[in-house]
């Protein structure tokens, strides 16, 4: 009978990964894809981009394994490379037009609230999923992985108006698809 072998950290996980262990970076990569994937599923339009953007990401990762410090959660790390890469897809392959101002918006929730609370994350997965890619783009960054208005025009090369703009959009047709599927 074989001992049972014991889950290694993420910090150990990182060494032996340096130290070219092979074992550890597939160990690396089973322990994070699956969550990764969903991330890359979040900014994509389909699958198999997902898929694509997700392997380019965890290049970066394993080439970029020895810049990460210790400090903070190596899952976040990790998410923040996945993040900037499903952006550089976007943007080279220009899916993603974010031209309106903030003034262009008509319509729109009157109020910031927005009801979720009841919904479970795979049925807001694939209500993000049918909204237009500039608004999924801008409501990922700005309501799952919390980035600013001023980060995500930084990290967009649009206005802070553009992000706000698209983001009150995205949340608008959120209500209608919700509105729709009779869920509120």
């Amino acid at each position: 009978m074989k001992a049972a072998t014991l889950k290694m950290t993420d910090d150990e996980l990182v060494k032996q990964c340096l130290n070219n262990n092979q074992g550890a970076q597939k160990e690396l990569f089973v322990r994070f894809s699956s969550s990764m994937l969903g991330v890359c599923l979040r900014y994509t339009s389909s699958k198999s981009d997902a898929e694509d953007v997700l392997q380019e990401a965890f290049i970066k990762v394993f080439n970029k394994l020895d810049k990460y410090s210790g400090l903070g959660s190596f899952e976040g790390w990790i998410r923040r490379i996945v993040v900037n890469t499903a952006l550089d897809y976007l943007r080279k392959n220009k899916k993603m037009q974010l031209n309106s101002s903030i003034d262009d918006v008509g319509y729109g929730i009157k109020k910031d609230h927005f009801i979720v609370e009841d919904l479970t994350a795979k049925e807001l997965m694939k209500l993000i999923q049918r909204i237009p890619l500039g608004y999924k783009t801008i409501f990922n960054m700005y309501a799952i992985e919390g980035y600013s208005h001023k980060e995500i025009a930084q990290e967009l090369n649009i206005s802070e108006s553009t992000s706000k703009s698209q983001l009150s959009r995205a949340r608008s047709a959120i209500k209608e698809l919700l509105v729709e599927n009779n869920l509120i």
